[in-house]
């Protein structure tokens, strides 16, 4: 099977003429994208019809029985189609997690090309681009590229990720970028579910519903036991609630803080003799006032001496601000 990309831009191509947003304006004028445009073995042009054409033109099986799946923004997945793709051409700004769970039902595995197209200036650059792509194991190639059927090289993803951020800084939705296109992810939530506070449950909810809806979830402040129990990747979100609540659960507020430490202690053990890629969030406390109270200056304390000691033991560390994550 032979793939011809003429374009790999969205319905307007990138940039978009006209446009004063600061994507289209930075994109060089050499990397312009055309709209989407693909043509199988010089006769089947997207959207496919006629013999082999599955899901109302979405996917062919080639001649040669390779197939290809082609996702545009706001499609999903025919159910009429092969048990596998050798070649999944997507939108993958519009919902990432839309790869994940084409692996997850094995319609994509890693002998399958992964393709990003419909781009444009909904990411703000070329360089982001690429830098989730290379997160989710996909490849933008440029317009006139012919592709063949062999797998997309994924690259190795660090075993312990920690992103630090101050409040609304973008590290949550970092943390969900990150895992986006993975099959298998659980999610584990530190916090309530904040049904006595109502705002504090708007937040929940929303985070709930950003997360891909094939991911799990466990509620707890059993760090240790989720990580030692662990098969499959985890999201834990956040860890500056978690110690909170540690704080609560041993009445350290006032009291006795050496339970605290002990917990924090176990916590980075498991962290360090983990069996599965971890991405953790936590909040960055170093940069604001000195707490005016005793219990408050002591939990700045701890959160910031373990995020250092959670840090000296991850493959990736990064300070996210404004949405931009500076890697440390």
């Amino acid at each position: 099977m032979k793939i011809l990309l003429s374009g790999t831009g969205g319905a307007a191509g990138w940039p978009v003429d006209g446009c004063p947003c600061a994507s289209c304006a930075r994109l060089p004028q050499d990397r312009r994208r055309r709209p989407f445009e693909l043509l199988v073995d010089d006769t089947a042009r997207f959207p496919f019809t006629g013999g082999g054409a599955i899901g109302g033109g979405l996917g062919l099986v080639a001649a040669d029985g390779a197939a290809v799946l082609c996702l545009p923004p706001g499609r999903e997945a025919p159910s009429d189609g092969p048990a596998r793709y050798d070649v999944v051409v997507l939108d993958l700004l519009d919902r990432p997690q839309r790869l994940g769970e084409l692996r997850r039902a094995g319609l994509a595995d890693d002998r399958t090309a992964v393709v990003a197209a419909w781009l444009d200036h909904r990411i703000r650059s070329e360089e982001e681009l690429a830098r989730r792509l290379r997160l989710w194991g996909a490849v933008a190639v440029p317009d006139g590229t012919v592709l063949g059927s062999g797998g997309t090289v994924r690259e190795t993803p660090p075993r312990r990720a920690l992103l630090l951020g101050g409040s609304r800084s973008g590290k949550s939705a970092e943390a969900e970028l990150r895992l986006a296109a993975e099959p298998y992810v659980t999610y584990v939530a530190t916090g309530g579910d904040g049904a006595a506070d109502g705002e504090w449950a708007a937040r929940v909810r929303a985070h709930r519903e950003r997360r891909p809806a094939h991911w799990d979830t466990a509620e707890t402040t059993d760090l240790t036991g989720v990580i030692a129990a662990a098969r499959t990747p985890l999201l834990i979100d956040g860890l500056g609630t978690w110690l909170a609540a540690v704080f609560d659960e041993h009445g350290a507020w006032d009291g006795d803080r050496t339970p605290v430490a002990r917990r924090c202690a176990e916590l980075v053990e498991a962290w360090r003799g983990t069996p599965v890629p971890l991405v953790a969030v936590s909040d960055e406390v170093g940069m604001g006032v000195v707490p005016a109270t005793s219990a408050g200056r002591a939990f700045r304390d701890a959160l910031g001496r373990l995020n250092e000691r959670l840090a000296a033991e991850s493959e990736y560390v990064a300070l996210v601000v404004a949405g931009r994550p500076l890697e440390l």
